[in-house]
């Protein structure tokens, strides 16, 4: 009989069969890895998607920075006039080092944002710049460079303002907690008030512009849905984040220090169990009944503090400021316009035929209860009846409003118009001035909102025209209006 070979070489030769075995299925998974993203960069155009993300980083900072050094000044003016006013007490001197103290406060917040030099270990946690941020790094480290590393710094740059003004946000409530007692004492309540006022602004502008990162463009969303198919981007994300820095989840392998030390003297489930049993005994009738009745207890807190915060949104809401806010004083330029279209039909007489005006009107939001704007409109017309129809120009108009709130969803409408009601074959014949006639419009209009896909609210307007007299030829002095706002 031959010689069996020895355990050890029985050992080395299975050993060598699995790697025989698994070399082909790491192979494979590798080049079906890399298959997968060479077809997703196929579909993701990785520098119009930096381009992007440049852009709106870019002016997002310059806002940031902009906002932040106003209210920084407005304030440091303001406090000055305040310890103007302290100097004439008999701690003058006091009173003096508090103020120089005070400005190497504010300059120092001033230099921070003009020179962006140290990096905050802290940072605040916003979502959808994470999910930004991380894609880039995932391309970057893949290879994919040019513009890539620009939006990557881009990203680091925009999420270091927003600490900046997480801290300028801390420390005009800190300067406002300690003015409180001296303001009030001296009855300078009006100076107290407008501090509290550039606070709640300063923070409702800054929310603004995060929700500006959260609301991704088209080529954007377009690559984070992209990536968030694939397993390689998801299990990046999941290491890399910094949701992941804050919370590390086990799992990133055996030898990956992340998923250990993110747990590191943290007490197992067994571990709370026996301690638990060792301090109320395990044979305790009333252990398990007590330890529910924490857990609801624990459980409910929990769920009070998780509506609280849907409520306010983030820690800088939780303050309820002592006046009315002016939701549009936040609001860029754009956001405060509003476009819209009316309609205003008449019935064939002596002089015009079936008629209908279509308007359009843009309009500004001057604060929450006004809005001023300006439009035009056209009179087409329809022919005499049902049997006789004919489209014509029967007349065009430059319109100007105004819409105030008197009471919920009714406002005061006024408004002046230029009026050119005659047939028109041509735009030449609307250049006679003769031929324009005014209008000045007085009346109500009732406004209902609804959750649509292209319209935002209804406006139906009951308007009279003090000028319909002097109108060639006549028109009906009272004006029905249905109009629409995208």
């Amino acid at each position: 009989m031959a010689a069996r070979p020895p355990k050890t070489q029985l050992k080395g030769f299975m050993l060598l069969k699995i790697l025989l075995i698994l070399l082909p299925i790491f192979a494979f998974s590798n080049s079906y890895s890399q298959s997968k993203l060479d077809s997703l960069l196929g579909k993701l155009d990785p520098q119009k998607f930096a381009t992007a993300i440049i852009e709106k980083s870019k002016k997002l900072e310059e806002k940031l920075v902009a906002k932040s050094m106003k209210v920084l000044n407005n304030l440091q003016k303001q406090e000055e006039k305040i310890y103007r006013k302290l100097l004439t007490t008999k701690d003058s001197l006091e009173v003096k080092a508090k103020l120089a103290e005070l400005n190497c406060k504010y300059a120092a917040l001033k230099d921070k944002l003009k020179n962006p030099t140290i990096i905050s270990k802290a940072k605040q946690y916003i979502p959808s710049l994470d999910s930004l941020n991380t894609s880039l790094k995932f391309l970057d480290q893949n290879g994919i460079g040019g513009k890539v590393k620009d939006a990557l710094a881009k990203t680091g740059d925009l999420q270091e303002r927003f600490q900046q003004a997480e801290e300028i946000r801390r420390f005009i409530r800190e300067r406002k907690a300690q003015l409180k007692t001296q303001l009030e004492k001296l009855g300078m309540v009006k100076q107290l008030k407008s501090i509290s006022k550039k606070y709640y602004y300063y923070c409702a502008q800054v929310r603004e512009y995060k929700a500006i990162i959260s609301d991704p463009k088209k080529i954007e969303k377009k690559a984070l849905e992209l990536l968030s198919k694939t397993k390689l981007f998801k299990d990046f994300m999941r290491k890399n984040s910094m949701l992941a820095s804050f919370f590390p989840m086990p799992g990133g392998g055996i030898g990956d220090p992340s998923s250990q030390n993110g747990f590191a003297g943290l007490q197992t489930r067994t571990q709370v169990l026996s301690f638990i049993q060792n301090q109320n005994g395990p044979n305790t009738p009333s252990f398990a009944s007590s330890l529910q009745r924490n857990i609801q207890s624990a459980q409910g807190m929990v769920d009070q503090l998780r509506a609280k915060a849907n409520g306010f949104g983030s820690s800088e809401d939780l303050e309820t400021p002592d006046f009315k806010p002016k939701n549009q004083k936040t609001k860029s330029f754009k956001q405060r316009l509003e476009l819209g279209t009316n309609l205003q039909s008449q019935k064939s007489n002596f002089y015009f035929p079936t008629t209908t005006d279509l308007g359009f009107t843009l309009g500004y939001k001057i604060n929450d209860n006004s809005v001023v704007g300006i439009g035009s409109s056209a009179k087409i017309g329809w022919g005499r009846d049902v049997r006789n129809i004919r489209v014509t120009g029967q007349g065009f108009s430059f319109r100007s409003f105004l819409d105030w709130k008197i009471k919920k969803t009714f406002y005061a409408s006024g408004g002046f118009e230029y009026n050119y009601q005659q047939s028109f074959a041509s735009i030449r014949q609307l250049y006679s001035p003769d031929s324009w006639k005014k209008s000045a419009l007085l009346g109500i209009t009732k406004i209902v909102s609804f959750k649509g896909k292209f319209f935002k609210k209804t406006k139906v307007q009951l308007l009279y025209d003090f000028f319909y007299k002097e109108q060639m030829p006549l028109t009906a002095p009272v004006k029905f209006r249905i109009g629409y706002v995208f």
